[in-house]
């Protein structure tokens, strides 16, 4: 079987991948409400064939905790992002591309992760493997939505060492067994079978 990944896959569910990258984000320094959104644009980009969780340990591996963060505002239009990671920002840039009517987003990183929002928005989107790409004006048609459609309700394929490190990523939302720990209500694993 040809699957396109360098190395094993693995086959797994949107919400397994969605439930993951949440963990990896929300235990590793992103903003609040950025890691419910970005998971499940994680997902997503997996589902419609590009390299969400890949692109993601990667954000993960090259940004210092404290740039987790960014903020940002438009002036005329444009935003600069400094090299920060669309997967700490794209709901954002998306929400601005809204309110501005068409955004220009200069010097980011993984802008796929911009994508499934400005699908979800309806806007049209340049190209955003570029470091500079235009957000905004209509989009007319959704051609991801059979895949992605597939992905939720049969599962997917993904690159088995891409999740493994989103994965050692949600493994940071674990505090260590003491007793304290479980007093305090600690015990659950990262399933609900462990």
């Amino acid at each position: 079987m040809v699957t396109g990944f360098p190395g094993p896959v693995m086959l797994t569910s949107f919400d397994e991948i969605r439930r993951t990258a949440n963990r990896a984000l929300d235990a590793n320094g992103a903003a609040p409400g950025i890691a419910e959104e970005c998971s499940w644009a994680c997902a997503w980009l997996e589902a419609a064939g590009y390299d969400g969780l890949a692109m993601m340990a990667d954000a993960l591996d090259e940004t210092p905790i404290e740039a987790r963060q960014p903020s940002f505002r438009g002036a005329y239009g444009i935003v600069d992002l400094g090299g920060s990671s669309a997967v700490f920002c794209a709901p954002g840039l998306v929400e601005l591309a809204e309110a501005e009517g068409r955004v220009f987003a200069n010097n980011v990183k993984h802008g796929l992760y911009v994508l499934p929002f400005a699908v979800r928005s309806d806007l049209s989107l340049g190209c955003p493997v570029d470091p500079g790409f235009a957000i905004g004006g209509k989009r007319e048609k959704n051609p991801y939505r059979e895949n992605i459609d597939a992905a939720i309700q049969n599962g997917l394929q993904v690159d088995k060492a891409a999740f493994d490190r989103i994965y050692a990523y949600s493994r940071n939302i674990l505090v260590p067994e003491t007793e304290a720990s479980r007093l305090t209500g600690a015990g659950a694993g990262l399933t609900d079978n462990d």
